[in-house]
């Protein structure tokens, strides 16, 4: 019998790339199009943080700020990307993105709605819709990487080349995990972000 894979904790990666199980996580979401990064993009992921932090001491007492995650993916009909050239085959304009955070397992739409009142976000706008999702532990290979985020390709193409030579692929959005708060001004050199995707 294979040996069972490890259950990394939500926040962890190695800086080696792994192969482990993500444990099941609920997030407070609101989705988009386009390159992350433009002004829309920090809008969306200061509301979803700014719900999650009136969330956040009925989700977990005493817990830092939320950490703003993101799920990656391209329409349907786009060329086929691997883990490696995500971002290095298609326009990066052309993304569709879920930016999340992480709440209680028992947190309702009822919660959120009251939560996004309490945040009263200026960054908050009648078009976003605000949901709740929930991911299932699965299979995933991941990777700190440090960093900007132009760097990202080189820390990519080390994680897809592990996958590949474990005999696996890409099998869902690519996963993104902001460990250190940031704005668009904020210096990239020093942030850490987990690189995860779903892989059969």
């Amino acid at each position: 019998m294979a040996e069972a894979l490890p259950l990394t904790d939500h926040l962890a990666a190695s800086d080696e790339p792994e192969l482990v199980r993500s444990p099941a996580t609920r997030y407070v979401f609101v989705t988009g199009a386009g390159a992350p990064g433009d002004d829309e993009y920090y809008r969306k992921k200061a509301l979803v943080v700014g719900v999650a932090r009136v969330l956040a001491p009925a989700a977990s007492p005493g817990a830092s700020d939320p950490v703003a995650e993101g799920q990656y993916w391209y329409p349907e009909g786009s060329t086929p990307v691997g883990i490696a050239d995500f971002y290095s085959v298609n326009p990066v304009s052309e993304l569709q993105y879920r930016l999340m955070a992480a709440v209680g397992a028992t947190t309702t739409d009822k919660d959120i709605a009251a939560a996004r009142d309490a945040a009263a976000s200026p960054s908050d706008t009648a078009q976003d819709r605000l949901g709740l999702f929930d991911l299932p532990e699965e299979t995933v290979v991941q990777v700190m990487h440090h960093g900007p985020f132009a760097d990202e390709l080189a820390t990519l193409n080390r994680l897809g080349q592990f996958a590949e030579r474990a005999g696996l692929a890409r099998n869902g959005p690519h996963r993104e995990m902001y460990l250190d708060a940031y704005t668009s001004e904020t210096p990239q050199d020093t942030l850490r972000t987990i690189l995860r995707d779903p892989v059969a």
